[in-house]
């Protein structure tokens, strides 16, 4: 799966993906340092099954009982007014975006830019600003491949080529959008019985807007809010916002890595290793990091990432495993490995995912928690650890 990241030019995208997946990226004080995309890894948080069993086991992805599941992160250039026209870097930001499940729109809740990214005093732009002109460049993208194609999916209607849900899902299929997704837009419109000719301009961008909101997801990532003087603004974005640092995030993590400190990312605070002599730039650094703590929770950093998968897209993790009662691999790695399923996935659905001779050859699948049999058709509930038995086996 893969998490977009996104916002106008110069907000901190870039710190919050290298914060992210620690990865080292371009970043500067001026818009568009990132032109093309920056791809990598980060990792979403769960209790590991090690937990349930009270199984030991040495997994690099499974800290202290947490288990690290790894998603795609995508960072893309800017955007400013205009993009869908074109603007700026606007057609290949779209383009590099189209295929993200969800998005996280990285905000200077601060108001440091200006609504072109360019560098402004604490509190001079609204940064509510931001979040509706990134918004309505996405509706109006959206607004604007539909209306392009738009007599052409009435005549087809009309000489029954097609029907509304097909004609609509075929135009939206390169962003990744699902005929499901289209059908339950329309019926929530009410427009799933109405001839497209008797569409106005006004159905056409009511169902646009709530098909964007449907399928591309976005999550507030309000950030730089160690320096917003007035974290209350909070409360009038009607989004999911959650305020977060991506720079302090990035520092602990370098400070981590260089051995100075204790810290995993999601925690409300660190530990100096008592061992370490801290020269005096990084201890004024961390004396700084400790009272950013005291005004946000932590860095928002992995909340929003759990957010964005646990929450918004509604997935669950579950454990495949070849040995039900050792919840091995074959090569007797204990709990070897993570999948993301959508909530109400079946035991055939993760057989699937595993690889099509798996599910192709399905016979029934062992849930290792109760060691009961189950078949195809059973969902699947977050945390399960499931043997698929197969007639088929991979390659």
């Amino acid at each position: 799966m893969q998490i977009g990241i996104i916002g106008k030019a110069n907000v901190g995208k870039s710190t919050f993906f290298s914060a992210a997946t620690e990865t080292p990226v371009a970043c500067g004080n001026f818009p568009f340092t990132t032109i093309e995309p920056n791809i990598g890894v980060a990792y979403v948080q769960s209790d590991c099954a090690c937990k349930h069993f009270d199984v030991k086991h040495n997994n690099p992805l499974c800290i202290n009982g947490i288990r690290l599941i790894p998603v795609k992160l995508i960072d893309v250039a800017g955007l400013v007014p205009g993009a869908h026209e074109g603007k700026g870097l606007g057609n290949q930001f779209l383009d590099d975006a189209r295929q993200a499940e969800i998005l996280i729109h990285v905000v200077d809740i601060a108001g440091t830019t200006d609504i072109q990214g360019q560098p402004v005093a604490v509190g001079v732009h609204d940064p509510l600003e931001d979040i509706a002109f990134v918004q309505d460049e996405f509706d109006q993208w959206f607004i604007d491949i539909l209306k392009r194609e738009w007599d052409k999916i009435s005549r087809e209607i009309d000489q029954k080529r097609s029907n509304l849900t097909d004609g609509i899902t075929k135009r939206f299929s390169g962003l990744g959008i699902k005929d499901f997704q289209i059908q339950l837009v329309l019926k929530k419109q009410g427009l799933i019985t109405r001839n497209p000719k008797e569409w106005i301009n006004s159905d056409i961008e009511n169902f646009v807007k709530e098909l964007r909101k449907n399928t591309k997801p976005m999550i507030i990532a309000a950030n730089k809010a160690d320096l917003c003087p007035d974290l209350g603004i909070l409360t009038k974005i009607s989004d999911q916002v959650i305020p977060c640092s991506a720079e302090t995030e990035l520092l602990l993590r370098k400070a981590t890595k260089a051995g100075i400190i204790n810290y995993n990312s999601g925690d409300n605070g660190f530990k100096i290793n008592g061992d370490k002599e801290i020269p005096i730039p990084q201890q004024k650094a961390l004396d700084l990091v400790s009272k950013i703590f005291s005004k946000i929770p932590s860095t928002g950093i992995q909340k929003i990432l759990n957010t964005a998968v646990f929450d918004s897209l509604n997935l669950i993790v579950v454990y495949p495993v070849e040995d039900e009662s050792k919840f091995t691999n074959k090569d007797g790695v204990i709990f070897p490995d993570t999948k993301l399923l959508s909530k109400n996935s079946t035991a055939k659905d993760l057989a699937g995912l595993i690889h099509a001779d798996i599910a192709k050859g399905f016979l029934h699948a062992i849930d290792c928690k109760t060691k009961q049999r189950i078949s195809g058709d059973q969902k699947l509930k977050h945390g399960d650890v499931i043997k698929i038995v197969s007639t088929l086996s991979r390659g």
